[in-house]
């Protein structure tokens, strides 16, 4: 593999899909969606060896590096490669794109634009997370984040009924304007370390390069002002309270396999740039910050779970959900000012987490989707009863409420723990404020199940089937995945320990 360019050929498989897909003639319903399929599950086939490799012999820095200068004036370079940190993340874009797929296959008009917009924007976060140059990394977001706009609008739907009508269009223009924003405050940190890499390098050069940054003695009060740009340009993408209301609205009108995508890894592409642009090259800024975010991230935990508590329509309860758990990312980063062993567990645990939630939260929002695909219906209190008539998906469902609760065996529980055991030694008060968060948790899950799949049927829903067999492929999928690594965490603290390690010796 290693006299391959891998992780070109992860990357850049999507968007040759939605090429060729946009060469096909519209007519070819099953061709593009067979296409699509293929091109997006890729990156998953090439993902795997890959982990495998890393987990079995698991080092610091970079592996498969593809380094070529892209734009010599500007010391621009189109880089790429893999660490500890980034190996996880390009995993669970693999295994959530490839279900987002399969998923897609209820799309049912359009479908060409479709599959095009979404492989483009597949590309778009594989490149995130694969890219060493960070001039790549603002252009890689813009392509994840961009075609967001187009799928939500155009195949999106409206909310009505209980509680804040949502309307597509409006929420798919919020949703541009606020990660626009959070990337546009990405680049003017950027643009920040390029021009101080020339004043503080000793060789006067300018670079975008990750690992010629990480180098170089940026002065204290200049860290300071960066890792806060970083920190609230990469928070917005990852549901930061207060700017996390593009979130539910945006997940609640987008298609089912969109929801999977922006709450499987759009999310973490706001925590993994917390922790590879603020915490890598802006190491002297934690202390002064991290305090501060730590009460934030209390704060998401608490909000995001009432929030939930009070929802009926099922997709808009798990995208206040997804703004709680990401609040356990952001404590566990918190852990960071604290000893050397609570902060390894602190951010080993908002690593883990930012797996368990991504596979997890794409597991519950396909189940989702399918439901109101067959029923018509997002509203849990007109489901009632589905276990008799959709005994599988209710299975599932119960799987995927597990696991975000912290069920023991379920990634969740090993996220959430490593996370609580990295924070108590610091902050005692705040973790005992987020444990009570998973009470609030606890309770709108177990309410969901309990709405939505048991009791009485609703009369109206007697005759709606179970998932077809192709609609199981990525149910199970992403349940098994948040059982193994449920089951035997190792399979990913082994590949993230030495890169983690080494962080937070830095820091």
């Amino acid at each position: 593999m290693s006299d391959w360019p891998v992780l070109s050929l992860m990357v850049w498989a999507p968007l040759l899909g939605a090429i060729l897909i946009l060469a096909s003639p519209a007519s070819w319903v099953k061709g593009i969606q067979r296409l699509g399929v293929l091109f997006a599950s890729l990156p998953l086939l090439l993902a795997l060896p890959m982990y495998a490799s890393f987990w079995q012999a698991p080092a610091t820095g970079y592996r498969w590096v593809e380094d070529v200068l892209w734009f010599a004036p500007l010391s621009i370079h189109y880089k790429l490669g893999v660490d500890g940190l980034s190996m996880p993340m390009l995993l669970l874009s693999g295994i959530v794109c490839c279900t987002a797929a399969f998923i897609s296959l209820q799309i049912d008009f359009r479908r060409r634009e479709y599959f095009a917009l979404t492989l483009t924007a597949m590309t778009g976060v594989l490149g995130v997370f694969a890219t060493t140059d960070l001039f790549f990394m603002i252009l890689f977001y813009e392509l994840a984040s961009i075609p967001m706009f187009f799928l939500v609008g155009i195949w999106g739907s409206d909310k009505s009924g209980d509680g804040k009508p949502i309307h597509r269009r409006q929420a798919a223009m919020k949703l541009l304007v606020y990660l626009q924003l959070g990337g546009g405050l990405v680049l003017i940190g950027i643009l920040g370390l390029y021009f101080l890499s020339s004043q503080f390098s000793p060789n006067q050069a300018f670079s975008f390069d990750l690992e010629v940054l990480r180098q170089i003695p940026l002065p204290v009060e200049a860290q300071k002002i960066l890792f806060l740009i970083f920190f609230i340009g990469f928070g917005i993408e990852a549901g930061l309270v207060p700017f996390h209301t593009w979130l539910p609205e945006g997940h609640s009108s987008a298609p089912t396999a969109l929801s999977m995508l922006l709450a499987g890894v759009l999310l973490k592409m706001g925590g993994y740039g917390i922790v590879r642009l603020g915490f890598d090259l802006c190491p002297e800024a934690v202390a002064e910050w991290m305090p501060f975010f730590a009460a934030i991230a209390v704060v998401n935990v608490l909000y995001g779970g009432l929030c939930a508590l009070r929802q009926t329509d099922i997709k808009v309860m798990i995208a206040y959900s997804s703004v709680s758990h990401m609040g356990m990312v952001f404590l566990g980063l918190a852990a960071m000012t604290g000893e050397s062993r609570s902060a390894l567990f602190g951010l080993t645990g908002a690593v883990f987490q930012m797996f368990s939630h991504g596979i997890i939260t794409a597991l519950l929002f396909a189940l989702a989707g399918t439901v109101y695909h067959i029923t018509h219906s997002r509203n849990l209190r007109q489901w009632g009863g589905l276990a008799a008539r959709m005994p599988f998906l209710a299975t599932l469902f119960a799987v995927g409420a597990m696991g975000s609760l912290g069920l023991p065996g379920m990634t969740g529980f090993a996220a959430e723990l490593m996370v609580f055991l990295g924070s108590w030694p610091a902050r005692p008060g705040l973790t005992a404020l987020a444990i009570c968060g998973l009470v609030i948790t606890t309770t709108y899950l177990i309410r969901s199940l309990g709405y939505g799949f048991f009791g009485p049927l609703n009369p109206r829903l007697v005759g709606v089937r179970d998932a077809l067999w192709w609609e199981r492929l990525p149910f199970l999928l992403l349940a098994l995945t948040t059982l193994a690594f449920g089951f035997y965490p190792v399979l990913l603290t082994a590949v993230t320990s030495p890169t983690l390690q080494e962080l937070v010796n830095r820091v």
